[in-house]
Formats: structure tokens, sequence, C-alpha cells
């Protein structure tokens, strides 16, 4: 699938905002691609793609969660969570996408997890860092994500975690799992 194609596809499935959120993760993921090593393209068409479920109803999220191969633990967490894994499977039900590569991406923008791939960490970070998003520590991570993928990585996750723990809220597992991977990774731990 050609990006053109794929923004088309995308744009009428988000607001404005979230439209051009999803353009400005295109160009963070590209640059973050390029430096690391990469596919460019695939780390576009992740990007644009990433969000494309956001907006679809909680019962139709839900109704994916539950009859497919997704963990069903998911549907004990907050909704914002769903619209990644069950955006994965839309890619390549609704329009033929079946490039796991892209896939997984999306499916663990929000989330990471435990030994995340180069285009897992591309995308998950392109998320976090894209330079519409202002809050505690993005600068900082902004900055090491010039030099270090895993590092900035690793910051993402633990700001994400510190950011939820203080709002006394739920943390997905695969976020923890993320946080302990990357950080074995950092220190050569167990």
């Amino acid at each position: 699938m050609k990006i053109s194609e794929a923004r088309e596809k995308v744009r009428p499935h988000l607001t404005k905002e979230r439209y051009d959120h999803s353009l400005r993760v295109a160009e963070v993921a590209v640059e973050l691609a390029e430096k690391f090593g990469e596919s460019a393209e695939k780390a576009e068409l992740a990007a644009v793609w990433h969000d494309h479920a956001k907006y679809r109803s909680k019962d139709e999220l839900k109704r994916w969660i539950i009859s497919s191969r997704l963990p069903k633990d998911l549907l004990d967490y907050h909704h914002e969570l769903w619209h990644g894994p069950v955006g994965a499977i839309l890619l390549e039900r609704e329009y033929g996408l079946k490039d796991k590569d892209i896939q997984n991406a999306i499916h663990y923008h929000t989330t990471g997890r435990a030994n995340m791939t180069k285009m897992e960490m591309i995308i998950f970070l392109a998320d976090y860092i894209e330079p519409g998003r202002a809050f505690p520590g993005v600068k900082e991570v902004r900055e090491t994500a010039k030099t270090d993928l895993t590092r900035s990585c690793w910051m993402a996750a633990r700001n994400t975690i510190q950011f939820l723990t203080n709002k006394q809220t739920l943390v997905y597992p695969d976020t923890f799992h993320a946080y302990n991977d990357l950080t074995r990774k950092l220190t050569g731990g167990l």
C-alpha cells in the first residue's frame, strides 16, 4: 500500500487534530527509521495507521477483543489501550495489509512489550515524542532519541509508568514487561 493511499483511507476515521498527530508521528518515525536502520516506508505506514481505530466505539472495540485472539485481559484495563491491538487486526481485515512488522508496531504502540522489535520501538517512541506532545519529561526523551533508541524507549516506558501510578490507575502488564526488558538491555542485568 502506498503512503498516499494510507493517508486517504485513514483521514475519515480521525479528527483533524488526531490526523495531524498521525502525520507528525509519521515524520518522526521516518527520521528514527533512517537513523536506526529500519524501513522508512514501513515506519511511515505504521505511523499513519497507528491510531486509525481510536474513535471506534468502545462496544465495537470490545467485540473485536472478545471475538479475536487478543488477550481478554485487555478488557480489564482502560479502553484507551484497545485501539492499538484492535487496529492491528482491522488493518488486515478491512484493508488487506498483512505485514506483521507494521501490525505489531500498531498493536504495541501504546503499551510496548518485552522484546520489542526495532520497528515496534520506533512507533512506540515516535508516538510519544512527536512535536505536538508537551508534558513533563518529553524533551529529555526527544533529546535521547537522537542517539539511543533503547534508552529513549526505556525513558518513555518509565515516564508512562510513573504517570499512571501517580494517578493511581492500572498499568497494563506489557508496559511493565517493556520497562523491565529495556532495563535489562541497558544494564546487562539478569
